[in-house]
């Protein structure tokens, strides 16, 4: 959760943000609605505390602004005074809590956590709405996945980039939507395959993308969060259609993935990845492949491509620096990988997210 506090006492600003940074992505502050509403022009926040009383532009003046112009955010009152009208204002222009100063911790934390439930539901609804108005029209859509699924087709990661640019028209520029909608689109896809009640994936209505930096490219950023969500899901449900394996049989094939992944900017040694397992390297590598469905090789060249493409992600990278960071020396052949993975060179991979 991205928060806000807006207040012109920097005593204050700091104490609140102090408290509150252990539970929250990143925490900016201001000084008062003014700059507040100029900071917000290019930035993304879910919830913003404020105090009422401030120069330039008080606490009422900007709830009403952020109301009008991002409707998706949550706010909260904090404020010294305790007088009804105030409360009563407050409460008119749909902020969550009015609280009074000095701000204890655990009610300054359960107002939080509140706003989010409200956010969370929110979004969820809104999300709901969209799939019920689009998905009846999106029934080929539906079934190409059926059949990627089911078949592990490798051109899989094309078809989440092309099913995101679906999603995305769908929300009207309503980017924070990408995420819930990316997860109810994988929920009908286990329900047409009928393994939803043995496949869970709640856990990717959580956010996917750990931000701790303001979020300036809101777009990139939430379409960045939808791609992960869909490709996390599609390999859980790959997973669950290949049936279950030996427990000893994964334990030993979890061990190497843990290994690879741990390694994966570097050379990494096939006898020494049999020899962590006490398997000579033949079966280790039919063993790999039965559980994977993929081969040792392949299964590093896809982990090395989705740590670039995340890496894309920093716009102050070069492509051989992210080469580089993903275990290639040279940056032609990571480029050829690259494209025969998503369909795309780096650089159109990621003009196509930005487009």
């Amino acid at each position: 959760m991205h928060v806000l506090i807006v207040d012109d006492v920097r005593l204050i600003r700091r104490s609140i943000a102090k408290t509150i940074e252990p539970y929250c992505e990143s925490v900016v502050t201001e000084t008062n609605g003014e700059t507040a509403l100029q900071w917000l022009e290019n930035h993304y926040i879910d919830v913003c505390i404020t105090d009422i009383k401030m120069p330039v532009m008080d606490g009422l003046a900007l709830i009403e602004q952020i109301n009008e112009k991002y409707p998706w955010m949550a706010t909260i009152v904090v404020s010294s005074y305790d007088e009804f009208e105030y409360a009563k204002q407050s409460i008119q222009l749909n902020a969550l809590e009015y609280l009074l100063k000095p701000i204890g911790e655990a009610k300054l934390i359960a107002g939080l956590e509140k706003a989010k439930r409200r956010l969370e539901i929110q979004r969820e609804q809104l999300a709901a709405q969209i799939i019920v108005n689009h998905l009846p029209q999106s029934r080929r859509f539906i079934d190409r996945w059926l059949e990627h699924v089911q078949n592990a087709n490798e051109t899989i990661p094309m078809l989440i980039v092309e099913t995101l640019e679906l999603l995305e028209s769908w929300i009207d520029k309503n980017y924070y939507l990408l995420r819930p909608v990316s997860y109810l689109w994988l929920k009908a896809v286990t329900e047409q395959l009928e393994i939803s009640e043995s496949l869970d994936i709640t856990d990717l209505k959580e956010p996917d993308l750990v931000n701790l930096q303001p979020i300036m490219n809101i777009r990139h950023y939430f379409r960045l969060c939808a791609v992960h969500t869909l490709e996390i899901g599609s390999q859980r449900i790959l997973e669950t259609l290949r049936g279950s394996r030996d427990s000893q049989t994964k334990k030993l094939v979890k061990k190497m993935r843990a290994y690879i992944d741990f390694h994966l900017n570097e050379k990494i040694n096939l006898q020494e990845l049999a020899d962590l397992v006490f398997m000579n390297k033949t079966y280790m590598c039919t063993l790999f492949k039965q559980e994977t469905q993929m081969t040792v090789w392949n299964y590093i060249i896809a982990e090395r491509m989705q740590q670039a493409r995340n890496l894309l992600l920093n716009e102050a990278l070069k492509i051989y620096e992210i080469a580089d960071r993903v275990g290639y020396e040279d940056v032609d052949h990571f480029t050829t990988l690259f494209k025969r993975h998503y369909g795309l060179s780096p650089l159109e991979y990621k003009r196509k997210l930005k487009a």
